[in-house]
């Protein structure tokens, strides 16, 4: 069995799995949390010192900044989550191997509102708009 692999019924999670869920946990806190508040966020019994590991993952990456909490320390992510996704968008992306042919299946994926956002913000106008039409003028 592949180690970063759930397998069914071991309940066995992947690591890219832990580390969406322990970044989860910190975008949607309002302060820094220590290894035990994140392991009290997170479902099911995962034992503390993954959840260390998985923080301790994190910083090393440069995904999180910590400071000092007790005898421990207290993280955060280094930035918001807004700009994490962009980055991890942009990095598949470049990776693709036919760049149009992965934007295309985006574009064609999105919703009617998503997509006039995303003229919106390709055409400069990031403002509301009236009635929430991407095609009237101010």
């Amino acid at each position: 069995m592949d180690g970063d692999r759930k397998s069914e019924g071991s309940g066995r999670r992947a690591r890219g799995e832990l580390e969406s869920g322990v970044l989860a946990a910190l975008y949607g806190a309002d302060q820094p949390r220590t290894a035990r508040q994140v392991r009290d966020e997170l479902p099911g019994d995962l034992a503390y010192t993954t959840v260390l590991t998985i923080l301790s993952r994190l910083y090393d990456k440069g995904m999180l900044v910590r400071h000092r909490a007790g005898r421990g320390y207290a993280y955060a992510p280094a930035r918001d989550e807004a700009t994490h996704t962009a980055e991890r968008m942009r990095s598949l992306l470049e990776h693709g191997a036919d760049r149009e042919a992965v934007l295309t299946r985006f574009v064609s994926e999105l919703s009617e509102e998503d997509e006039q956002l995303l003229q919106r913000l390709l055409s400069g106008h990031d403002g509301p708009h009236p009635a929430g039409r991407a095609d009237e003028g101010p």
